[in-house]
């Protein structure tokens, strides 16, 4: 593959080369990528924000996540957000700090996957900016979203008596990480050896494809929101699984002021997350309340709402709320009840 140098194109150059064959695909976006700002037309709504920094050694590992899947990931993460509004996201700024260790056809890579999530989610990439980093690839992204009046949904809003649901199952991306983290330090501990290099390197990935792909590929769950609103239900609260169970649903307790019971049987948990947390010697229950960055939708609903969410495909109810002096538990099959703790990622520990 050929490599073109950063430099021969300049900021202004890369970013039209990058941007180029954008289309707009929304009719609220008035103006797009060229100028000091995105114009975009309310139409009667409300406007949802939401920004994320990505670092390089911190959020992500270049030692095995393919940019392209980086893109994908980095868009994703905000258009969850957006989701968790009960918001429908429109428009995104993107904005890169690259090192010369980068040529042109690595970021195509990167906005190669950063595009595809937007024509998945109907997004309009609408601008951003590009600067030099001394300290490896910096990503911000800020996502914009769309909700009609009065139908945003905040972490607020959870009350007693109401229902504790979740989307799709937990813990597989964190899975996902520790295989990917042992064939790393596995890979480290055969360089140089023998004269082995990377083209020698085989990881033993047999099998474990959906781990792995929650992890490097995870999806924002725009069709529960789909769902939800087709069986007129609109949550109570909610929030998505980015820290993991534990620490998401400690939040919507703190901003309502309520407690919580969570049943651990009730935790939806992938059958190769659980062989996985085995091999590990890992508990799949910590999995998935720790683990993180499945993007899964976490939310609660008014008790009357039962019989509606009950039987919607892809949708667990795994606990109810409680008054705040209850606390917040986790029940377990033998009747014992155990504080929620955030063990979860903590970005700044």
């Amino acid at each position: 593959m050929s490599r073109t140098e950063i430099s021969t194109l300049g900021e202004f150059g890369l970013i039209e080369h990058l941007t180029k064959d954008i289309k707009i695909n929304n009719p609220s976006t008035l103006k797009g990528v060229g100028d000091d700002c995105a114009v975009v037309e309310a139409s009667g709504k409300q406007m949802v924000v939401t920004t994320d920094l990505l670092l390089e050694g911190v959020h992500f590992d270049l030692t095995y996540v393919p940019l392209k899947h980086l893109g994908y990931k980095s868009a994703i993460v905000n258009i969850s957000d957006v989701y968790a509004m009960n918001a429908k996201p429109t428009q995104m700024v993107v904005s890169l700090g690259v090192s010369k260790r980068f040529c042109v056809e690595d970021l195509e890579q990167f906005y190669d996957g950063l595009k595809l999530a937007c024509l998945t989610h109907g997004v309009d990439l609408v601008g951003g900016d590009t600067t030099s980093s001394l300290t490896g690839l910096t990503i911000s992204i800020t996502c914009m979203g769309m909700v009609e009046p009065g139908k945003a949904v905040y972490r607020s809003g959870a009350k007693d008596t109401d229902l504790v649901c979740v989307s799709g199952d937990l813990g597989a991306a964190y899975m996902g990480l520790q295989l990917l983290e042992r064939e790393k330090t596995v890979f480290q501990s055969q360089q140089g050896k023998e004269g082995k290099g990377i083209a020698d390197f085989n990881p033993d990935f047999a099998g474990k494809e959906y781990l792995l792909e929650r992890q490097l590929k995870p999806e924002a769950r725009g069709d529960i929101i789909e769902k939800l609103n087709d069986a007129g239900v609109c949550p109570t609260s909610m929030i998505d699984v980015s820290d993991g169970l534990s620490s998401e649903l400690l939040h919507i307790c703190k901003q309502s002021g309520v407690g919580c019971v969570v049943y651990e049987e009730r935790i939806p948990i992938d059958y190769q997350t659980s062989m996985q947390a085995e091999q590990f010697n890992i508990n799949p229950t910590t999995c998935a309340l720790n683990g993180g960055e499945d993007y899964e939708l976490l939310f609660t609903v008014s008790l009357s709402d039962y019989e509606k969410v009950r039987d919607l495909e892809g949708i667990h109810i795994i606990g109810r709320i409680q008054k705040e002096a209850y606390g917040c538990v986790l029940a377990t099959g033998d009747g014992s009840e155990y504080p929620l703790t955030a063990q979860g990622w903590n970005h700044l520990s």
